[in-house]
């Protein structure tokens, strides 16, 4: 056998040889990191959950929502969490992967730092988000976010009326700039006004502050009105397939007009869709209709408030790619309906963001819509949408 010396030297002359040599040695190496192996005992779950179940307050707190729906989502969901038991490791069970996916967005904490706390490796912590965000968003969007039926949005526009005295709408519309990390290769595409780079979400809200609809993906450079336009809801509203309920007549009146959407500026003016009057030389009737169209458009201003508020990976970076992203925004929107519908008005920034959005003189009143049938439609030119905004806004001057 050659001296170490001569073995040493004859490995630097041959660099190709040595690489292997270094790399297989690495490979060797791999395995558990001494800190991960404490994770059952110095791990941030093992040390705190079972502790904050015991305070449901700070239980809130931590994992913005309450522990009845913590519990009812993992239920709903464990078996699809849960994974297989081998010889070699013990796996990581479901309320924990739940745990974590919460904690990531709740916090917006980047992947190593949850890795660090938790006694994980950080492609498990980030396998781990992304699979229970899907599983979430899969198990839960049929029930908690459906293809809304005619009855459904009735409901809504009833909600409407009722609480902000606006007939005929079956939701308010609006996008929100959800911020990401620079993807590779992608140019300007993701950078948007606002000089950061995002992905869009394109949603509708009820009365409630609950999303009716979502659509996330759009890029950043792309304007609201655009994103619309390319929008498979705006594909359903054209063909007349988006279920919306037939016409009726505004209360107190025998003037019939189809249910709306309604939008700020950046939207068109559609016979499906109202947007506010333009600014300049307004009349009072109009002013008031801009009003009236304010007020109620801020159920969707105030739902995409209480998401951020509660979910705060919206307010930072999310580092991953595009899709990934749009995976982890849709989760939010699921998560945000799942606690609204849960824990209702008992949800600490639902509270607060209604008192930001909602001053006292615009706060909800209850006005019983009165019972109505009627069917009919509308023809799809932009004078027949502006005879409908006009007759909303007439219909304003006296209700």
């Amino acid at each position: 056998m050659l001296p170490k010396s001569v073995r040493l030297l004859w490995l630097l002359e041959n660099p190709i040889l040595f690489r292997k040599i270094i790399l297989r040695k690495r490979k060797k190496r791999i395995g558990v990191h001494y800190l991960n192996r404490t994770r059952l005992t110095n791990g941030e779950f093992h040390q705190l959950y079972y502790d904050l179940r015991r305070d449901p307050s700070k239980f809130f707190e931590f994992l913005r929502m309450s522990i009845d729906t913590f519990d009812y989502i993992l239920i709903r969901i464990k078996e699809r969490l849960r994974k297989k038991v081998t010889n070699f490791k013990r796996p990581i069970s479901p309320v924990e992967r739940l745990y974590l996916t919460l904690r990531f967005l709740s916090t917006g904490l980047s992947f190593r730092n949850l890795a660090t706390t938790l006694r994980m490796g950080v492609c498990t912590v980030s396998k781990i988000v992304h699979e229970t965000c899907e599983i979430i968003w899969n198990e839960f969007v049929d029930e908690f976010m459906p293809v809304p039926s005619q009855e459904q949005l009735q409901t809504v526009a009833e909600g409407y009326y009722r609480r902000w005295k606006f007939p005929n709408c079956v939701g308010s519309i609006d996008d929100k700039h959800c911020q990401i990390k620079c993807p590779p290769g992608s140019g300007s595409r993701y950078f948007n006004y606002l000089k950061y780079f995002s992905v869009i979400l394109q949603a509708v809200a009820d009365a409630d502050k609950k999303f009716i609809t979502i659509e996330v993906g759009a890029r950043g450079k792309q304007s609201d009105g655009g994103i619309f336009s390319s929008s498979q809801l705006f594909n359903l509203l054209e063909n007349k397939v988006f279920n919306m309920p037939p016409d009726r007549e505004l209360f107190g009146t025998n003037i019939k007009v189809p249910h709306v959407l309604i939008g700020d500026e950046a939207y068109p003016l559609k016979t499906y869709l109202m947007r506010p009057y333009p600014s300049r030389n307004l009349d009072p009737v109009k002013e008031n209709f801009n009003n009236r169209l304010s007020i109620a458009r801020k159920c969707i201003e105030c739902a995409f408030g209480i998401l951020r508020a509660k979910w705060r990976i919206l307010g930072k970076d999310i580092e991953v790619n595009p899709e990934k992203a749009a995976n982890i925004v849709k989760c939010t929107c699921i998560l945000h309906n799942i606690v609204r519908h849960r824990d209702d008005n008992s949800d600490l920034h639902y509270c607060q963001e209604v008192v930001h959005y909602f001053p006292e003189n615009q706060r909800e009143t209850e006005w019983l819509p009165p019972p109505q049938e009627g069917h009919g439609g509308a023809r799809r030119s932009s004078a027949r949408a502006k005879q409908i905004r006009e007759s909303f806004a007439n219909y304003f001057v006296d209700f």
